[in-house]
């Protein structure tokens, strides 16, 4: 059985603290992190860096990410994402749709980049389904949709090895 990982308390960590204070949130994926100040200094930027403002849609990053993090079970991902899902337009329908990998909803360019996010997960060698990016997507954007299914996949890999779930309040 594993022993249930000790979370930082953010009292004894100012970063921590800090930004807890600014999303106003317990952060979980945060108070592990910390255990690493360094990583956990540097980790925000890099985040923001893959997922904020670039040659891809919003909307089209949270769908891959999402793809990436139900293919992985990362129910903490899962539920992060989810709110910013919806602030980013996808509906109920598509967020079961993209679980359930079933596709027909989403336009040509959203489906190719989430066979992409799947199969890149599952096999770490996606290479008939990057090509396909190419009908719809520059190679500016096909490094952004690469780093956001990399980003994705760290951070369920984090969570789960931890087992750092949602609906506990602590790690597992």
């Amino acid at each position: 059985m594993a022993t249930a990982l000790k979370l930082v308390d953010p009292k004894d960590n100012e970063l921590l603290a800090s930004l807890e204070a600014r999303t106003k949130q317990a952060n979980l994926f945060f108070r592990a992190m910390a255990h690493r100040p360094e990583v956990l200094k540097n980790f925000p930027p890099l985040y923001t860096a893959i997922v904020g403002p670039g040659s891809v849609a919003r909307r089209l990053k949270v769908l891959v990410y999402l793809a990436c993090s139900y293919a992985n079970r990362c129910a903490y991902c899962i539920s992060n994402n989810l709110p910013g899902a919806h602030k980013a337009g996808i509906t109920g329908e598509e967020l079961v749709a993209v679980e359930a990998e079933r596709n027909e909803l989403f336009p040509a360019e959203e489906q190719a980049a989430l066979r992409y996010a799947r199969e890149l997960t599952r096999t770490a060698h996606a290479t008939e389904t990057r090509a396909a990016l190419a009908a719809h997507f520059t190679d500016e954007q096909i490094v952004e949709i690469t780093l956001v299914i990399g980003l994705s996949n760290f951070t369920n890999r984090f969570n789960n090895g931890l087992h750092i779930l949602p609906e506990t309040g602590h790690s597992g």
